[in-house]
C-alpha cells in the first residue's frame, strides 16, 4: 500500500493556503486526486476577487465619471498627456509619491483624478476620493478627540487618497491644521493626489493667516508629480454646444410660413 505525499511547493496547495481553506488542507492527501479540487479553488479565488473589487469600489466613493478614453486631449491649451498616462500606470504609488493636478475650473482635473483612482482600485489598492470642503468640514465638526482621531485615521489609511477641489473656498486656520495633519500622517508612506485651481504660491489665499501653509505645501510637493492643465472650461464648451443643438432643433420644428397667393390669380 502506497501513501500519497505532498511537496511544500505544490502550487495548488499554496493557492488553498492563501485562501485559508484549512479544512481542505487538513485532508489534502484525500482530495488531491479529485477532479473537482482545482475548479473549486479557482471559483473561490474568482469570487473573492470579485467581492474584493466591489468592496474597494464602494469604499472609494468615486461616483460617476467620464472614462479617460473619452477625454478630449485637444481641448486644453496645455496638458501633459504623457505625464497623466504615466500616473495611470500607478508607478507613483510604489515610491510612494504624490500627484498634483493644477488648472482652472472645468479643464478635466476631477475627471482625470477619478480615472487614476479607478485604475488604482482595479489594481487592488485601497482608495478614497473626497471633496476638500466636505472632508475638512467633516473633520472640523467632530465632537471630541476620539471621534477626530477615528476620522483622521479614515483619511490616513487608504493607499491612495484623492482630495478634490482645493482652492475654490477659503478655510480657517483650524481647517489648515487638519489638512496638514492628514498630509503629515501620509507623508512618505502613502500617496495623495490633489486637484486645485490655484498654484501653490496662492495657497495663502485658501488658508489665510495659517502658519502651517509653507510646511503643508513642502510636504505635498516633496516627491510629487505636478501637472498643469490650462484652457477654457470644457463644461462651458459642452453647454454652448447643447444650447446650439437645441436652437437648431427648435428651428427645424418651426412650421414654415406659407407664401401669399398672387393677386392676379
Amino acid at each position: 500500500m502506497t501513501t500519497k505525499t505532498t511537496t511544500t511547493n505544490d502550487p495548488l496547495r499554496e493557492r488553498a493556503r492563501a485562501l485559508k481553506l484549512h479544512g481542505m488542507l487538513a485532508h489534502w492527501d484525500e482530495v488531491l486526486e479529485t477532479p473537482w479540487l482545482e475548479p473549486v479553488i479557482r471559483w473561490e479565488e474568482q469570487e473573492r476577487a470579485r467581492r474584493g473589487l466591489q468592496r474597494r469600489l464602494s469604499s472609494a466613493r468615486l461616483g460617476r465619471f467620464k472614462p479617460l478614453a473619452d477625454f478630449d486631449w485637444h481641448w486644453p491649451k496645455q496638458c501633459d498627456r504623457f505625464g497623466i498616462e504615466e500616473l495611470m500606470r500607478l508607478t507613483f504609488l510604489a515610491e510612494p509619491a504624490n500627484a498634483v493636478l493644477v488648472g482652472p475650473n472645468g479643464v478635466g482635473k476631477s475627471t482625470i483624478a477619478r480615472n487614476i483612482a479607478h485604475q488604482a482600485v482595479l489594481a487592488g489598492h485601497s482608495v478614497l476620493f473626497t471633496n476638500a470642503a466636505a472632508m475638512l468640514n467633516e473633520l472640523a465638526a467632530q465632537d471630541g478627540d476620539n471621534a477626530l482621531r477615528r476620522r483622521l485615521a479614515l483619511y490616513a489609511r487608504p493607499r491612495l487618497l484623492v482630495i478634490d477641489e482645493i482652492g475654490y473656498l477659503s478655510y480657517s486656520n483650524r481647517h489648515a491644521d487638519l489638512l496638514f495633519e492628514i498630509v503629515s500622517r501620509r507623508y512618505e508612506e502613502k500617496s495623495t493626489l490633489i486637484t486645485t485651481n490655484k498654484p501653490f504660491a496662492e495657497w495663502n489665499q485658501v488658508f489665510p493667516n495659517a502658519s502651517c501653509v509653507v510646511s503643508l505645501v513642502d510636504r505635498l510637493v516633496h516627491h510629487a508629480e505636478i501637472i498643469a492643465i490650462e484652457g477654457e472650461s470644457y463644461r462651458l464648451k459642452e453647454a454652448k454646444e447643447r444650447s446650439e443643438k437645441r436652437r437648431k432643433q427648435r428651428a427645424a420644428r418651426k412650421p414654415k410660413s406659407r407664401s401669399k397667393p398672387d393677386a392676379t390669380d
